[in-house]
């Protein structure tokens, strides 16, 4: 894809995570809100902001506002010392899939400075496999659900897996999916910095709740002869970080309401806090990665 086309994207964000690839090649991410005071970036590195599941036209006690959520992360986005190079929104940009709440999302939106992608969520496709969210979000250069791009020396890639996700209860790729998937990894040379980004997780996190992709392993297969892999994921509305060799994997919050914790009740359905606890649940975290040290977490909340 080329990079012009990728800049006039249609998309969205929020307050999320604000990623940067240094010289070294390797991934780091910090808590927006604390770029000014540890001066991580600098000229030479690629920030971009991933955010999540905000959900416009969700209206229950879990979050009653959730276009408010969205215009303070907005702000927030917008006032960054350092402009994110694009910003990436990893699904469910809608709760019902309805055109009113896409229209109101691409509304608020368009006071974000930055370019913009996005990729569906299986709230984005309910009914109609994702028409309206196609038609409200540019999506000319996918083929498959497949987009890939490159930027400062990584390539990027984002899957699709929602659109079956009411008939198995879990993501799915699709086999031609796959395909498109092998032949445009066969093209990079293994020391090159890989982001995936999908939707549902690309591992077995939680199958119970569909929180995994029921044939990720192939996709995972085709990654592992890279020496650094970075998937984001949505969906589950908190941050959940796992490792499978040089794979490292992290889930990110919601901008919309909590989830419990896989296996804490029978569903997941959205979790009620008292209103002055909601945004400390909708959090951030700060991720570094640096050659010979432990990935370092720090979570961090919006409160």
């Amino acid at each position: 894809m080329k990079r012009r086309n990728f800049i006039n994207h249609v998309g969205w964000t929020g307050l999320g995570i604000l990623w940067a690839v240094g010289g070294n090649g390797l991934l780091s991410s910090c808590n927006i809100s604390e770029i000014t005071d540890k001066k991580r970036l600098n000229s030479t590195s690629l920030s971009f902001v991933q955010i999540s599941d905000t959900h416009i036209g969700f209206h229950k006690p879990a979050n009653e506002h959730v276009t408010e959520t969205l215009q303070k992360a907005i702000s927030a986005i917008n006032s960054l010392p350092t402009p994110p190079a694009f910003v990436v929104h990893t699904g469910d940009i809608s709760h019902l899939s309805k055109p009113a709440e896409f229209d109101q999302a691409k509304q608020i939106l368009s006071q974000l400075k930055a370019p913009l992608f996005t990729l569906p969520g299986e709230h984005d496709t309910i009914g109609d496999r994702g028409k309206a969210y196609s038609e409200a979000f540019n999506q000319r250069d996918k083929k498959e659900g497949l987009q890939s791009w490159d930027h400062s020396g990584v390539h990027f890639v984002s899957l699709t897996n929602v659109l079956d996700f009411g008939e198995t209860g879990k993501g799915k790729l699709g086999q031609a999916q796959l395909d498109l998937l092998a032949k445009d990894l066969a093209a990079q040379k293994r020391d090159t910095p890989l982001v995936i980004f999908s939707h549902i997780p690309l591992y077995d996190l939680y199958p119970k709740w569909g929180w995994a992709t029921a044939d990720s392993a192939k996709a995972l297969s085709l990654l592992s002869r890279f020496s650094s892999v970075t998937v984001l994921n949505g969906h589950i509305h908190q941050v959940i970080q796992h490792s499978e060799g040089n794979i490292r994997f992290s889930t990110a919050a919601s901008t919309a309401y909590p989830l419990p914790a896989p296996g804490n009740g029978e569903q997941p359905a959205p979790v009620k806090l008292p209103e002055n606890n909601l945004l400390a649940a909708l959090g951030f975290r700060t991720v570094e990665f640096a050659p010979g040290h432990d990935t370092q977490v720090d979570q961090h909340t919006l409160a």
